[in-house]
């Protein structure tokens, strides 16, 4: 959106919400449903809708999922072997998703790299260099 019609519409918004006409809507309260089919050709839609009823996902869902789980095991992890291994899990795990999504570059999801891991290391070294 242009910038001055964003403030317009915010400010619009804002009238709006002090007048109260935002309160009781119909539907208040409850959740929206979203017809999620729209952009899935009619051809389609039963064979997605008996594929989400079994919890088939794609491939490219699965993946995503694994790498947050890996993302939150990495953030906690302390041991420094452990982590450059997962940490290498990780970057395999983002590699696959950046192949079997058939798109730009610009649009790849980026790894994560070794600098923060070796940056760590260097500075548990030196931490235990003073200790002794």
């Amino acid at each position: 959106m242009i910038q001055g019609f964003e403030k317009i519409v915010e400010e619009r918004i804002r009238k709006a919400q002090n007048k109260g006409e935002f309160e009781n809507l119909v539907g208040s309260g409850k959740p929206l449903k979203f017809n999620s089919d729209l952009f899935v050709p009619e051809e389609l839609r039963m064979a997605y809708k008996i594929l989400k009823n079994a919890d088939c996902v794609p491939p490219e869902i699965e993946l995503k999922k694994e790498i947050k789980q890996t993302e939150d095991l990495l953030a906690g992890m302390q041991e420094t072997s452990e982590k450059y291994r997962v940490l290498k899990k990780l970057n395999f795990l983002i590699m696959k998703l950046n192949t079997i999504r058939d798109t730009s570059i610009m649009y790849e999801m980026p790894q994560h790299y070794m600098e923060k891991l070796v940056g760590h290391i260097e500075k548990s070294k030196t931490q235990n260099e003073r200790i002794e």
